[in-house]
């Protein structure tokens, strides 16, 4: 039984993720683009085709990133962006929803209205508090980087 050898067979076959995203995404675009291109006015049609090499110039540029050697202290400020992100939207979207119901339907009282757009109360409060769970595990985390 060679067990070994398959293994490694298979581990030689799998690709970086990011070179995955790159292939997939231009196996879908390229095609569009080529069929698209007679069809469009020739302005547009030039404009497609230079965000079309722009993408493969990106996404190449990114290929070529090793995520391995990323580390979690540099993730740190990305992280944060994303709990920020989720706060600052759920609040938008609660004024939001607040300023609606408000404008919209002054007649129905507070009650009524908590009633009535309850699913979407539970999404935007939902988001806010997964992002402060974001930021705060981002607190505890620097905490600990500090110990060591």
């Amino acid at each position: 039984m060679d067990f070994e050898n398959k293994a490694t067979a298979q581990t030689t076959r799998i690709h970086k993720p990011l070179v995955l995203l790159r292939d997939t995404e231009a196996l879908i675009r390229r095609p569009t683009v080529t069929t698209l291109t007679p069809i469009l006015p020739p302005k547009l049609s030039k404009r497609l085709q230079e965000a079309s090499t722009l993408a493969d110039d990106t996404l190449q540029e990114l290929a070529e990133i090793d995520l391995e050697t990323i580390s979690d202290v540099e993730l740190q400020p990305a992280r944060i962006l994303v709990g920020l992100s989720f706060v600052g939207f759920g609040a938008l979207m609660i004024l939001v929803l607040l300023l609606y119901c408000n404008t919209l339907h002054p007649e129905i009282s507070t009650v009524e209205q908590i009633h009535l757009y309850w699913l979407q109360y539970i999404w935007f409060v939902s988001l806010g508090v997964t992002g402060m769970f974001l930021l705060g595990r981002e607190a505890m985390r620097s905490q600990q980087f500090k110990k060591f």
